[in-house]
């Protein structure tokens, strides 16, 4: 017998678009949580949803361990379940539901899980952990352990533990919340993740038959200073805690010793706030021989040349930047704090450092104009990034954009998957018209990218004019998109036009000569 199953619930095959890129990542924050239990005296096993092929493979675990406790822990440290995507909160309710079968306990961390725990009480959950929920767990398997379930004294000692919402009917939505509990704010304290759980050689098969390389995630800090206001932050607010950089190269070492990846991706909302911190990494890792090619995600005012000169000494290969739009407005409306002309320097920077520089763009954030999106393809042009991501504003609890916009959200809450990108709110175009800027504007890089490669060989020179005729027939789907403009715009975008004007249609033919 196992004291606790810990598991979660993102199964690669569930998401076509994660499966068809095949960046698996172990569940990091379930790792982190695993290690701690541990290192309480607790016996811990792990379901790892990722590459498994259906819930029958955690039924069977199950079975085998009978855990007194079964914890179902989303990896915090993911941005795909920030989303908090249906077919992940449909399969831990399913498995909710099996685990309550055989007898054990069930708690369930988690965004999604903090801002809706009634739609988990529904389906086998019996304890929400709200916020950061490594000590709440600790702490409540605990108490569970020492008290006798159904006295008045049970009752009592669970509402003691802070970070919890309890299924109670006669409460709003059905949950009962005790204190809150404040955020870590020394990680160090915590340990190392337990990565003799997961199985590394499957993840290396899947990375590196569809890359050339195996990749892992690490974390250096938890939380997030900045105000963007579509970002929500269920678990630390706008608490930021850092590790320590010689921590932090210190489990880089552990790593390359043990786990032997080729590459770590940092998934921090934003990594090396200070440049002294990033500088300080540099100068940890190379006393300790633990560079390993590294990404990391960060904000384009962060990119200064201390910090990127130190990024590039520490192994940094490709900084994603939340560059959102290229239109002034439109980052200040979102509380952005940062500026469009900042773009370009940071591009410039991360280049000359032989550093690769992406950018995350969002489409569809109230009051955006079809001007404010040719500024965002203009800018994407001029910069020429070595990747993008793309999406549209989703409305998550918690966060002033859901605010503005909850008045107008109708039944569907949640994307089905990262494929989604539907609108789920009235902006100024429908969902068809952002799918197809979507395609467009990965295309419209792609071409351009080719060509400025071509004009840079001349060996390759011969390949320019296909190029410009591929760029021709692009200009012809971008004339389709001036249509699609008028023909999806929102059915009711009156507040937009009394804000920002009339919205004319767009000349194309003008726009892209």
């Amino acid at each position: 017998m196992t004291d606790i199953l810990l598991a979660h619930a993102f199964f690669l095959k569930n998401d076509p678009k994660q499966q068809e890129k095949m960046r698996p990542y172990p569940p990091l924050g379930t790792l982190y949580a695993a290690s701690h239990l541990r290192e309480k005296g607790y016996s811990v096993a792990l379901f790892d949803a990722m590459l498994e092929e259906s819930e029958d493979a955690f039924r069977a675990l199950l079975d085998s361990h009978q855990p007194r406790y079964v914890a179902f822990y989303e990896d915090t440290f993911h941005f795909l379940n920030k989303m908090c995507l249906s077919h992940v909160r449909e399969a831990v309710c399913r498995m909710s539901q099996a685990a309550r079968e055989r007898g054990a306990t069930v708690i369930a961390a988690g965004s999604d899980i903090t801002d809706h725990p009634q739609d988990y009480f529904d389906h086998g959950v019996q304890y929400a952990l709200v916020g950061e929920p490594d000590h709440t767990l600790v702490e409540l398997v605990g108490v569970l352990d020492d008290i006798d379930p159904g006295t008045a004294q049970a009752v009592a000692a669970v509402e003691a533990v802070a970070g919890l919402a309890i299924p109670d009917p006669d409460a709003p939505n059905g949950a009962r919340l005790t204190a809150g509990r404040e955020p870590e704010r020394h990680p160090d304290t915590l340990p190392f993740p337990a990565w003799d759980l997961i199985d590394a050689e499957r993840y290396r098969r899947a990375w590196t038959e569809a890359h050339g390389y195996f990749s892992v995630n690490m974390v250096t800090t938890r939380g997030c200073p900045f105000h963007c206001n579509w970002c929500a932050k269920p678990l630390w607010g706008r608490r930021y805690a850092m590790r320590s950089p010689e921590n932090v190269a210190e489990e880089m070492a552990l790593l390359k010793r043990t786990v032997n990846p080729g590459h770590i991706w940092f998934a921090d909302d934003i990594f090396g706030l200070q440049p002294k911190w990033v500088i300080a990494f540099a100068d940890a890792v190379e006393a300790r021989d633990a560079a390993i090619p590294f990404m990391i995600q960060s904000r384009v005012d962060l990119m200064t040349e201390k910090a990127v000169d130190a990024l590039a000494r520490a192994g940094c290969e490709e900084v994603w930047l939340g560059c959102e739009s290229g239109s002034q407005k439109v980052l200040d409306a979102m509380d952005k704090g940062t500026q469009a002309d900042h773009i370009p320097l940071a591009r410039r920077r991360l280049k000359e450092a032989g550093i690769r520089a992406c950018f995350f763009l969002q489409f569809g954030y109230p009051g955006e104009t079809f001007e404010d999106i040719l500024a965002t393809v203009q800018m994407v042009r001029d910069n020429l990034p070595d990747d993008i991501g793309v999406s549209v504003s989703y409305p998550l609890p918690g966060t002033k954009f859901y605010d503005m916009v909850q008045a107008q959200l109708g039944s569907k809450d949640h994307w089905q998957d990262s494929q989604d990108l539907a609108m789920m709110f009235q902006g100024t175009y429908e969902t068809p018209f952002y799918r197809k800027l979507h395609r467009l504007v990965h295309r419209d890089l792609e071409l351009r990218q080719k060509l400025a490669a071509a004009d840079l060989n001349a060996l390759t020179n011969g390949h320019r004019p296909e190029l410009l005729k591929e760029i021709d027939r692009l200009n012809g789907h971008w004339l389709e998109l001036g249509r699609l403009e008028v023909e999806h715009r929102s059915a009711a975008p009156t507040q937009i036009e009394k804000d920002y004007g009339p919205l004319e249609t767009p000349d194309l033919t003008k726009a892209w000569n």
